[in-house]
């Protein structure tokens, strides 16, 4: 876990590069700098775009993506969930 002990605006700019570049969702984001997702939201939807227009453009790129395929990764979790259970049965 990396622990964030700087500006809030350098913060900003350390959690949209982190997830422009693993392409990581804001939850993954969050516990890998041990922050809450709100914060994490916060920071880069909200304060980044004053900050770093152009680092936020390309951040919001990646949470939209992230957004649109949530259902995906939500259907696929359950999948696995009720196949892991019927393996366990037999």
């Amino acid at each position: 876990m990396m622990r964030i002990t700087q500006t809030p605006a350098e913060r900003c700019e350390k959690l949209a590069q982190y997830t422009i570049e693993t392409s990581s969702t804001v939850r993954e984001t969050a516990k890998v700098f041990g922050i809450s997702k709100s914060t994490v939201h916060k920071d880069i939807r909200e304060k980044l775009k004053n900050i770093n227009a152009a680092l936020y453009d390309e951040a919001v790129k990646v949470l939209d993506k992230n957004k649109s395929e949530r259902h995906i990764r939500g259907g696929n979790a359950t999948k696995n969930k009720y196949m892991n259970i019927r393996i366990n049965k037999k």
